[in-house]
């Protein structure tokens, strides 16, 4: 086809738009227009299934609701097109630049052309968006089922509700990408780059998250059944897992704790998840007092205002949990790691001991805090009056206002720390 050619069916084409006499809609199916120059172009509602556009220079062309049926776009620079509504079932896009077009409601399922003998028994190939540049993109409620869309870019686009179950998105960048409210179940996002993304309500059932990097992500109210988070950097990650996302084993232990502490022990069992992997729990307000939780792993979870009372949190993974305002008294936390934890406010003193008999044995159970790593942590305004930091790293931790009246500090590392109006045992000059 001769430029001259292609220049009068979008004359046409552009008549039909506009009702003008003269007009007819662009029928350029299977078309070989390889290389074409049709930036700024209206091709609204144009037929180009079957196309070949490899390598075209679309930048800024309205395609919205389009016909692009199994189309060959493979590196077409697509920059600022409109593709709203646009049918890309099965089509090519590898490599393809499609930095801030709008796809919202785009079709980019799988799909196959028949051959000109009508064979029935064709597959159905997935869409191929492998590499493609979709960065600050719009792919609002856009349906990406199972495309391929390995390595791709959508570092700022918005992908809102789109509907991207079963999608490859393997080492694709992601970065401040908004997925709210996505279906994401059974992607792969192995070593994508999810940092600063929004995943808020989004579903990401049985997703593989192998290697991916959520760091600063927010996937409040996200679904994450099935998922495994092991070796997936979620540093300043905003997750909560509610606990019936946990297994039924889990769920069941926690239940019955809950039904051992509100009858005094005549009911239930005390808990025991020692070594369990709880990590972005939400447990705001529960009661986990006299729990065996040693060696757990709560990294990133919730405890706003818990009751964990003399409970065993020693050798426990506590990154970044958030124990504001909550109630640690006389409890276990020998060895943990509380880098980054948030216990501002928080309860840390003695407990009375009692006798069999509920008398008064004149002995204090403070909290243990031996060798346990609080750098970088939050306790502004935390009671941790009797606590034992004997060879504690606090290093850069931030003590402002709190209460450490009588604390043994022997050999805690303060390096850095936050001291502000904070209240230190008398003997902490000579530490």
């Amino acid at each position: 086809m001769t430029p001259h050619e292609l220049l009068a069916i979008i004359d046409r084409h552009d008549r039909w738009l506009s009702r003008r006499t003269g007009g007819a809609r662009a029928c350029l199916a299977m078309a070989d227009l390889r290389g074409m120059h049709l930036a700024d172009t209206n091709l609204q509602r144009v037929k180009l299934s079957g196309a070949i556009l490899t390598g075209c220079d679309l930048k800024r062309s309205d395609l919205s609701e389009a016909d692009l049926f199994a189309a060959d776009l493979k590196a077409a620079d697509l920059t600022g097109a409109n593709l709203q509504r646009a049918d890309l079932r099965g089509a090519h896009l590898r490599g393809a630049r499609l930095r801030g077009a709008n796809l919202r409601d785009a079709d980019l399922r799988g799909g196959a052309l028949l051959d000109h003998k009508g064979d029935s028994t064709l597959t159905v190939q997935r869409s191929d968006l492998h590499g493609a540049d979709f960065d600050d993109g719009l792919l609002a409620r856009a349906n990406l089922s199972g495309a391929d869309m390995s390595e791709a870019k959508l570092n700022g686009a918005d992908c809102t509700g789109a509907l991207m179950a079963g999608v490859n998105l393997s080492g694709a960048s992601l970065r401040d990408a908004d997925l709210g409210s996505a279906d994401l179940k059974g992607a792969n996002l192995s070593g994508a780059n999810l940092s600063g993304a929004s995943l808020k309500d989004a579903n990401l059932t049985g997703a593989t998250l192998l290697g991916a990097n959520l760091r600063n992500a927010d996937l409040m109210g996200a679904t994450l059944d099935g998922v495994d988070l092991t070796g997936v950097d979620c540093t300043g990650a905003n997750i909560r897992r509610n606990a019936d996302q946990f297994p039924r084993t889990i769920q069941q232990s926690l239940e019955s704790h809950y039904a051992w502490v509100r009858s005094g022990g005549s009911k239930g069992a005390r808990a025991d998840l020692a070594g369990q992997d709880l990590s972005h729990i939400d447990l705001t307000r529960v009661n986990l007092s006299g729990a065996n939780l040693r060696g757990i792993d709560l990294s990133g979870a919730t405890l706003r205002e818990a009751l964990v009372v003399m409970s065993d949190l020693s050798d426990a993974v506590l990154r970044d949990v958030d124990f504001t305002g909550a109630t640690l008294d006389g409890t276990n936390l020998r060895g943990s790691d509380l880098s980054g934890a948030r216990l501002d406010g928080a309860k840390l003193g003695s407990v009375d001991i009692k006798s069999g008999v509920g008398r008064a044995a004149g002995r204090r159970w403070p909290v243990n805090l031996t060798g346990a790593k609080l750098a970088g942590a939050s306790l502004v305004g935390a009671n941790l009056r009797d606590v034992n930091l004997a060879f504690a790293d606090l290093g850069g931790a931030d003590l402002t206002d709190a209460v450490l009246i009588d604390a043994n500090l022997t050999g805690a590392v303060l390096d850095g720390a936050k001291l502000d109006g904070a209240i230190l045992p008398a003997s902490a000059d000579d530490d």
